[in-house]
């Protein structure tokens, strides 16, 4: 028995066959405390909050949860005792409302019957308190996903949980959603709530911490009781060596444009009048909220969304676009925001996964060759250096190495204009160095490249110009010089 009434983790160990995932971790979180929780992907993060939350036994060491000894059987057992954990991948089942998903598995019933005005009132106040106007009776699969992530969020809200465990809550969400959700966190704090709050977008940790933990390699290898650390510090620890955090310089003079669009109209109201040109080998950046048609019009260029009107040229040549296999057939591929269920199919290997899209290119006789395949796809992995075999399933990959075979498969096509909608989400420090590094090599093959991300420091850092949207319209465009301000960007994009 322990007198402490928060979390105790004591030497808690977990190893899958030879590999030790974890070895030896302790550390306590007390109640009214947020410990930020850091390091790369495969450092042990998720293993140790899967023991916490109950789905994943640990081989040896023990928790205390308030005093009392603590080893939970299964996700709900946890739940029942106060400790719930928000996966960054969402866990939302897309078919049914947003009710039913706050809900699901605790239905309120009023005489054998499933009670939805209810359930309908109280997912409502929940959303409302994260800042999030919808209604309770939308499915879920017509919402974005800042939206999605809510939903998971209001969920744990309304089981009354004593210590949340966050993972990446803020990787889909903007600026104004990530400050509904601090304002949220520092309100239950006061409350008694903890949370363990997981996060590769460092700058947030000093506003939202009052402690740091972080893991390496499954050690626990660097404990900070404030959250007042300089962020190369702590990339250090993560790391064990220096990265260079500084986005790469990218030169482009060329001249020739490769993709212009002219009014383009959203079907749904979503954007507006939108105009830009690109030239061969830039990369264009499009800021904005979250909400101010971003995703939208870029899936519109590259023929998931149906445009109302508007102009769409490519080197010059008008082109209609009305699905997305149009568009690849003129050269305009995207690396989607979330990878796992529109980009990649994870149960398959590395080598159909960057086959798949590719058929045409290589199978010139209309007959598969399992030889073929395997020397298409084994090019493709060594162009974008991903970790990982041919024969290797997706899902045996890192959240890097996941984001680098997408970028290969598309990549392996020799495209004209390459569209990435938030590149690095969920993609610790040190992959992000790789991916930018990706994009550098593609610009200065010539490729075009849109890049879209809620990580303002990122389109900033990466782009030769910027287009600036606020609720689909059209603010500016902007030359990335030495002189442009992110205050000027964050007001063209709120006005």
């Amino acid at each position: 028995m322990s007198d402490h009434q928060g979390l105790e983790v004591k030497k808690v160990s977990k190893s899958y066959g030879s590999a030790k995932v974890l070895n030896e971790v302790s550390f306590e979180v007390k109640p009214g405390e947020v410990v930020a929780l850091l390091g790369e992907n495969g450092a042990g993060k998720s293993t140790i909050s899967s023991i916490i939350a109950g789905s994943v036994n640990h081989d040896s060491g023990s928790m205390t949860w308030k005093g009392e000894d603590y080893n939970p059987s299964s996700p709900g057992h946890a739940i029942n005792k106060g400790i719930g954990l928000i996966h960054q991948e969402t866990r939302l089942l897309k078919e049914l409302s947003v009710a039913e998903n706050v809900f699901v598995g605790r239905l309120i019933t009023k005489k054998g019957v499933v009670d939805f005005k209810t359930m309908n009132s109280l997912a409502s106040e929940q959303l409302k308190r994260l800042g999030l106007e919808i209604s309770p009776n939308q499915l879920v699969k017509n919402l974005k996903m800042s939206a999605q992530q809510q939903i998971e969020i209001a969920k744990a809200l309304t089981l009354n949980s004593e210590l949340l465990i966050l993972d990446e809550p803020t990787s889909s969400l903007g600026e104004s959603e990530t400050n509904f959700l601090f304002d949220k966190i520092r309100q239950l704090k006061k409350e008694g709530v903890s949370f363990i709050y997981i996060s590769h977008r460092l700058e947030e940790i000093e506003k939202i911490a009052d402690k740091i933990i972080v893991l390496r390699d499954g050690n626990l290898v660097s404990s900070y009781d404030n959250a007042n650390i300089p962020i190369n510090k702590i990339v250090h620890d993560m790391v064990g060596r220096d990265v260079d955090r500084i986005f790469p310089k990218i030169e482009n003079n060329s001249e020739i444009e490769t993709l212009r669009v002219e009014n383009l109209n959203s079907f749904d109201g979503s954007f507006e009048n939108i105009n830009f040109s690109i030239k061969k080998g830039e990369i264009f950046g499009i800021a904005g909220l979250v909400g101010a048609g971003r995703t939208e019009l870029v899936r519109a260029i590259c023929g998931a969304d149906t445009i109302s009107s508007g102009k769409i040229f490519v080197e010059s040549r008008e082109i209609s676009i009305n699905s997305p296999q149009e568009a690849i057939k003129n050269g305009i591929v995207m690396v989607p925001e979330d990878r796992k269920s529109l980009g990649l199919l994870l149960n398959q290997s590395n080598s159909q996964n960057i086959s798949i899209a590719n058929f045409d290119i290589f199978l010139k006789t209309g007959w598969v060759s399992p030889k073929e395949i395997k020397q298409f796809s084994q090019k493709g992995i060594d162009l974008m250096g991903v970790k990982g075999n041919t024969e290797q399933n997706a899902n045996e990959l890192s959240g890097g190495n996941q984001q680098k075979l997408l970028i290969s498969k598309w990549v392996s096509r020799n495209p004209k204009i390459l569209i990435f909608d938030e590149p690095t989400r969920g993609i610790d420090v040190g992959a992000r160095h790789s991916i930018y590094q990706v994009m550098k090599n593609l610009s200065e093959k010539g490729i075009s490249i849109i890049v879209v991300s809620s990580d303002l420091e990122e389109v900033v850092g990466l782009s030769h110009k910027m287009l600036i949207l606020s609720r689909g319209i059209q603010k500016n465009i902007l030359i990335n010089d030495e002189s442009i301000s992110r205050v000027e960007i964050m007001k063209q994009a709120t006005n």
